[in-house]
């Protein structure tokens, strides 16, 4: 189940805001633009595909990125060795 905390890390991902509980009363947008009740509402169903998304995108990150290290002869653990 989504938190408050997600919904608006999804939707003003830069942050700016303070929120206590999962109500958009418990929202304070201190260095934000505002957003409405009804969208901090409707973000609650929409935050599983947001977090699958992400997931999608680093997974995807670091297949390319081990790609780039084995054309190169290295793999993650050569990097490790080498204390990067």
């Amino acid at each position: 189940m989504a938190t408050g905390r997600e919904v608006l890390e999804m939707l003003i991902p830069q942050g700016g805001w303070i929120i206590s509980g999962d109500d958009y009363e418990g929202i304070e947008f201190v260095d934000c633009e505002s957003i409405t009740k009804a969208k901090f509402e409707a973000g609650f169903s929409q935050v599983d595909a947001w977090k699958a998304e992400q997931n999608t995108a680093k997974a995807e990150a670091k297949t390319s990125a081990q790609a780039k290290l084995a054309a190169l002869g290295l793999t993650v653990e050569d990097l490790a060795a080498l204390g990067l």
